[in-house]
């Protein structure tokens, strides 16, 4: 059965920090149930309006999983609501939690800032830098589109870089550039739409950026023959039709000239409460169980299991509204 994969967890409306020695749980993430959580509150505001990404970096000379989460959450009477994000470490081997970030920049007006952190387990510390002042955001998407950086660095060495504002990031820390390329190993997002959910991905390292649109009309009237189809750059790639009857299923498309698997379960949509989430994941590569291939999406509960050459994985929590 495929497991869901809820949230990172709200901390306190602080800049905090934290790190312990425990195993993975102190990457954040939750487990439950196939379709989400249910219920009043949950899966509406929160779960739908944060963006994961996992990757894999070199920290202190060891391998380690770093997954940053940007949020949206309200800011203080009068504000509109911000972006946060949350920055996690956990040790490739071991699991071990080594260090932890919430920078939620509603607070005091910190749209920059730094950081320094210990490294739990090793002595080191890492220096955690961003310029969110002038971050311009997409419509829906609590992760900034550009007039941003995000910057970790350990030992004068850059380990981490989001954003488009590179030479400020490097010019303000001062770091030099990774003897090893950071990879961007797994993304998930929480989308809300009535009919057409979409997404960004960049599926391949050093391919560019997709625009991936899911449309599925199961309003009053097509719940009895509903369809699916997936557009990647605005060419559809994959029709599923019978949808009652193929809930849930995987397709092979391709994206870039590779393959890409394509996973749907849509069984909350047509016969859950109205609560419930449909999930997509797009895998670059094959699941080494076909008869398991959700399995993937325990990476986000325990990424430092990802290992070297298991490709990219996109997951999309696609949340209907009225």
């Amino acid at each position: 059965m495929m497991r869901d994969l809820t949230c990172f967890g709200d901390a306190s409306v602080q800049i905090a920090d934290a790190a312990s020695s425990s195993s993975s749980s102190g990457t954040g993430a939750g487990g439950g149930g196939i379709r989400g959580r249910r219920g009043k509150g949950s899966g509406t505001a929160g779960a739908r309006s944060r963006v994961t990404c996992l990757y894999h970096a070199r920290l202190a000379g060891r391998p380690v999983a770093l997954s940053v989460t940007w949020s949206r959450g309200g800011g203080l009477a009068g504000q509109a609501a911000a972006a946060a994000v949350s920055v996690v470490a956990a040790d490739a081997a071991s699991g071990d939690s080594l260090f932890r970030t919430d920078v939620k920049p509603w607070l005091f007006a910190k749209h920059k800032g730094s950081k320094t952190l210990d490294v739990a387990g090793g002595g080191a510390k890492v220096e955690v830098f961003w310029d969110l002042s002038g971050a311009r955001f997409g419509a829906a998407s609590p992760e900034p589109m550009e007039g941003f950086y995000v910057a970790v660095v350990c030992d004068g060495e850059m380990v981490l870089l989001l954003g488009d504002m590179r030479k400020e990031a490097f010019r303000k820390t001062g770091a030099s550039r990774p003897a090893v390329d950071t990879l961007l190993v797994a993304r998930r997002e929480h989308v809300v739409g009535k009919k057409v959910f979409s997404a960004k991905a960049q599926f391949f390292h050093h391919g560019r950026c997709h625009d991936v649109v899911i449309e599925c009309d199961t309003t009053k009237g097509n719940e009895n023959d509903p369809c699916l189809v997936i557009h990647i750059d605005r060419k559809p790639v994959m029709r599923v039709r019978r949808l009652a009857w193929k809930f849930r299923g995987n397709q092979t498309v391709l994206v870039d000239g590779l393959p890409v698997e394509v996973f749907w379960d849509v069984h909350g949509w047509l016969f859950g409460s109205a609560t419930s989430n449909a999930v997509f994941m797009f895998q670059t590569c094959q699941a080494p169980e076909k008869s398991a291939p959700w399995a993937y999406l325990q990476i986000f509960r325990e990424p430092h299991q990802l290992q070297e050459g298991h490709g990219f994985s996109l997951t999309i929590h696609a949340w209907k509204v009225e």
